[in-house]
C-alpha cells in the first residue's frame, strides 16, 4: 500500500517549470532517496508534498486521501513531517523547548501531553544530554540532530529529509546515518534528498532521479546509478 502518490504534478514560477508532470508513489514503510543536480527541483518537490507550495497541475494523495489542496499545517497533523536544508531553530530556546514547540503545534496537543514523547525523541536522536542547552550553542551536527528531532516530535508517518548530511565530516555523517536507520527500522516512511550519495544509498531501498523538474528514473539504487543518463547528470561526482 502506498502512503504517498503523486500523479502528473507540475509547478512553475513564471516561465520556469520547476516540477514537470512528476508521477511516483512511495509504499508504506519504504525509504526513497531523491537525487539530482542543483536546480533540478528537489526542494520544490518537497514543498509540494508538504503543502508549502500549491501544485499548478496534478494530484497528491497521502494515505489514500487527496491532499492536493490541503494546507501544510493539516498535512503535518496528518503525519507528514520534514527537516529543512538549513536548520533554523529558535536559538534562544533550549533544545527541549524547541521540541515542545514542534510537538504541541505538530500534534495539536498540550505541553503536558507531549512531554514524554519529546523526551523519547531526544533520546532517539542522541540529544538528551543537550536538552537544556540553548539551540544557538549547538555544533553543526547537533543542529542537524535537533532539526531531525523537531521533525520527529510531530510524530510523522512520512518523514522528509532535505540534505540533512550536508556539511558534516565523514564520522559525523556515519553517526547520523545510524540514527536515520534506527528511525526507519521503526516503520517510518522516509523520503531523503541528499548529495552525499554513499549516505543515501546506505539507507534507501529505491532511488529517484530528478533533472529539470522531470522524474527521469526510479528504482533499485544500484541499477539507477549504473544508468548512462544518470552518469551523465553526475559526471565528475565521486559515487
Amino acid at each position: 500500500m502506498s502512503i504517498l502518490a503523486l500523479k502528473n504534478v507540475s509547478k512553475s514560477f513564471g516561465a520556469l517549470k520547476v516540477t514537470d508532470s512528476a508521477s511516483f508513489d512511495v509504499p508504506q514503510g519504504q525509504a526513497l532517496g531523491i537525487i539530482g543536480p542543483n536546480g533540478a527541483g528537489k526542494s520544490t518537490l518537497f514543498n509540494l508534498i508538504t503543502g508549502n507550495l500549491k501544485a499548478d497541475e496534478g494530484s497528491i494523495h497521502f494515505d489514500g486521501r487527496d491532499v492536493t489542496n490541503v494546507s501544510a499545517m493539516e498535512r503535518c497533523l496528518m503525519g507528514i513531517g520534514r527537516s529543512f536544508q538549513i536548520p533554523q531553530p529558535f536559538e534562544k530556546m533550549t533544545v527541549y523547548e524547541n521540541l515542545l514547540v514542534a510537538a504541541t503545534h505538530g500534534r495539536n496537543q498540550s505541553e503536558g501531553q507531549v512531554q514524554q514523547a519529546c523526551a523519547t525523541v531526544l533520546e532517539q536522536t542522541e540529544m538528551l544530554r543537550r536538552a537544556n542547552t540553548p539551540a544557538g550553542q549547538l555544533s553543526l551536527l547537533e543542529r542537524k540532530r535537533l532539526e531531525l528531532a523537531r521533525a520527529m516530535a510531530t510524530e510523522p508517518r512520512l518523514l522528509l529529509l532535505d540534505e540533512i548530511a550536508g556539511g558534516l565530516t565523514e564520522g559525523e555523517c556515519q553517526a547520523l546515518i545510524q540514527t536515520i536507520k534506527d528511525i526507519h527500522a521503526q516503520g517510518v516512511t522516509i523520503i531523503w534528498i541528499e548529495h552525499v550519495l554513499h549516505a543515501l544509498t546506505s539507507v534507501v531501498e529505491r532511488l529517484l532521479v530528478l533533472d529539470f523538474g522531470k522524474v527521469i528514473g526510479i528504482g533499485d539504487p544500484d541499477e539507477i546509478m549504473a544508468s548512462r543518463e544518470v552518469k551523465e547528470i553526475y559526471l565528475g561526482i565521486d559515487v
